[in-house]
């Protein structure tokens, strides 16, 4: 009895903490835009000078500044990712108007030092003494004073340009801009005459990193370009999530009465262990902040596949051993013994398959990989474990000791 007791406070238990957590785990899950409707562009970067090149290091903070572009204009949470050597994609989902952030997004990022000379106020900075073009790619970095205080050093081109900048601007401020944004406004303390400047007043490490990025950033000449484009409506997002959910919730259902009447108190409890791998997996993407799409739903509604074999698997052994006319605690003991290295194996070469979709893949080859991953290893733990943990609970209970309770016929004993 006390068995069977805590077979359903921990059943409970499971059910009230799922219960409780669903609904905000479904609120809070972020939906691609083939969900959601947005827009999917692929770029190819190129130099917009003659002889550049366009390297992994400016790549990702061309990817850093378009993503930080897309934030300050409202729309939250876009998916920017480097592909290969030489591509952007970018994903954005619930977009009013997708022309202007389109425009926005493929514009060179402007960095523009200036100055408040012939300005209406000493804070205007209404001239533009140096551009990002100006600055050498990748040479912003941080270093440190004698003190330890953090700051940024920076390199030219054109040393004499700097010199006759720094000349003209001694003992003034020289503001550093962002697509318009202040940055910082240091400065210039001495002339500066051999192409190197050093900008000051940083309190952190983190704060002068960020600013060497940002000169990086404004100084990478790549130009984009569209290679591909897609743009789904909110309506037919919102009508794939809904049919997609559907479908899942009808296959879920026909499996859990499959189980049942096939494997009777096995299945049973299959679908109670289903139901928390179902619960986990959406916690792990929340907890992740992972975007989820078509593909994740379909990696996610194969993981269940994947999990009922798990549980098919031991529950036949369970079913071979009871035919063979050993006892319910013995046909347990050695159906979970015996199953253990086939369900292993089988979990491994799909775990190697996942791995090598999310190295090789790209876009919504990875996501889906992503969560095939995550849905093997929680697979392992709810559909491998937990059900023979289950299962021992109630045969070690006495009061499930009926082998039709396990889908076998007396007349299908053979003797021993």
């Amino acid at each position: 009895m006390k068995r069977i007791v805590a077979f359903a406070l921990v059943v409970i238990v499971m059910f009230a903490v799922m219960g409780f957590t669903t609904p905000g785990l479904l609120d809070r899950t972020k939906l691609g835009l083939d969900l959601k409707g947005g827009f999917e562009i692929l770029y190819e970067a190129e130099p917009l000078t003659e002889g550049g090149t366009v390297t992994q290091e400016s790549l990702r903070q061309t990817a850093k500044s378009l993503e930080k572009r897309v934030n300050q204009n409202g729309v939250g949470e876009p998916e920017v990712t480097p592909e290969g050597r030489n591509r952007i994609r970018v994903k954005i989902a619930g977009v009013a108007d997708e022309a202007k952030l389109r425009d926005l997004i493929k514009r060179p990022a402007n960095l523009e030092f200036r100055s408040a000379q012939g300005c209406s106020s000493p804070t205007d900075y209404c001239k533009v003494e140096l551009t990002g073009a100006d600055f050498v790619e990748g040479a912003a970095r941080v270093e440190f004073d004698s003190f330890s205080n953090p700051l940024v050093s920076i390199k030219v081109k054109e040393k004499q340009k700097l010199a006759d900048v720094s000349n003209r601007l001694l003992n003034q401020r020289l503001a550093i801009m962002l697509d318009g944004e202040l940055l910082t406004d240091p400065v210039v303390r001495v002339p500066l005459t051999d192409g190197t400047a050093v900008i000051e007043g940083q309190e952190t490490i983190e704060e002068a990193r960020n600013l060497a990025e940002v000169i990086n950033l404004g100084a990478l000449p790549l130009k984009l370009t569209e290679k591909y484009t897609q743009s789904v409506g909110a309506t037919l997002g919102q009508k794939s999530l809904e049919e997609t959910v559907l479908a899942g919730a009808i296959a879920s259902l026909l499996i859990l009465v499959f189980m049942i009447v096939f494997y009777r108190l096995p299945g049973f409890v299959a679908g109670i262990c289903l139901s928390v791998y179902v619960w986990l997996l959406l916690a792990v993407f929340w907890l992740m902040g992972a975007t989820l799409t078509l593909p994740g739903i379909a990696a996610f509604i194969l993981g269940i596949g994947i999990a009922v074999d798990a549980n098919i698997i031991t529950d036949e052994r369970i079913k071979d051993e009871l035919r063979n006319g050993k006892s319910l605690t013995s046909a347990l003991r050695s159906a979970s013994k015996l199953s253990f290295r086939t369900i292993l194996d089988a979990h491994i070469t799909t775990l190697i398959a996942g791995i090598v979709l999310y190295y090789m893949g790209q876009g919504s080859v990875k996501g889906f990989a992503v969560v095939l991953i995550w849905s093997i290893l929680i697979n392992f733990v709810t559909n491998v474990f937990l059900p023979r943990f289950l299962l021992h609970l109630l045969v070690q209970s006495g009061k499930f000791n009926k082998l039709a309770y396990f889908g076998v016929k007396e007349s299908e004993v053979r003797a021993l």
